[in-house]
């Protein structure tokens, strides 16, 4: 009987030591997976992020777009006021000279209307070149603006980029020992219900033993 009862001890604490290895494994197999889970979903979080930046890279693109194309536009119409500005410059020298050399009061007359004229055109296209140039700085300040806004996003989309190959390592590194600590588990459970079967069993068999020593004891006591 004693032989049983140190089984009963051995098969107890053998059952104890396969149910704590039992519970590592679904440890480790819970924080793997829960890595593998963390990784995925930032894997899918980091793609969502990139497609949107680059709907905002292009988004902002068009914007620079339409702008670049405003100022060359404005800078177009600058270059063009200039030109006519020269001439009329040019233009108010030869009124000047006519006046100037006007031999009675109708040529005087005639090249002073002309001189009001070539003014007031002059004066006209110093406002024009002035008010456009005004607004060719300031869509300068905001095709500026929006470039570094640009090449901010595209630095955010590598940096979110290089970042993607080790979320997938780790997701896949995870998956792996996720398969590994599951067929562990899977083993250390049988292990731990073999030790209960086989406790179970010796148990048995000592109470059936002590149950016939305690009628053999009544027995004799009668």
């Amino acid at each position: 009987m004693t032989s049983l009862e140190k089984l009963v001890i051995q098969l107890r604490q053998k059952k104890q030591k396969a149910a704590n290895l039992r519970k590592k494994a679904e440890r480790q197999l819970q924080q793997v997976r829960s890595l593998e889970k963390r990784s995925s979903s930032g894997l899918h979080s980091l793609d969502r992020k990139i497609e949107s930046e680059k709907e905002n890279v292009t988004d902002v693109s068009g914007v620079l777009t339409q702008k670049t194309s405003q100022l060359e536009s404005i800078q177009r119409l600058v270059a063009s006021a200039n030109e006519r500005l020269i001439r009329e410059n040019q233009a108010l020298v030869d009124a000047e000279q006519e006046l100037e050399f006007a031999k009675n009061p109708e040529e005087e007359n005639t090249a002073k209307s002309k001189l009001a004229i070539i003014n007031e055109k002059i004066q006209e296209l110093e406002s024009e070149i002035k008010n456009r140039e005004k607004t060719a700085k300031k869509i300068t300040e905001e095709v500026s603006k929006i470039s570094e806004i640009k090449s901010k996003i595209n630095t955010q989309i590598q940096k979110q980029t290089k970042s993607k190959p080790t979320l997938r390592e780790t997701m896949s590194e995870s998956h792996k020992a996720a398969q590994k600590f599951a067929k562990e588990l899977e083993q250390k459970a049988k292990a731990e219900e073999s030790a209960k079967k086989a406790l179970e069993k010796v148990t048995l068999q000592l109470q059936e033993l002590l149950a016939k020593k305690r009628k053999l004891q009544k027995n004799v006591n009668l």
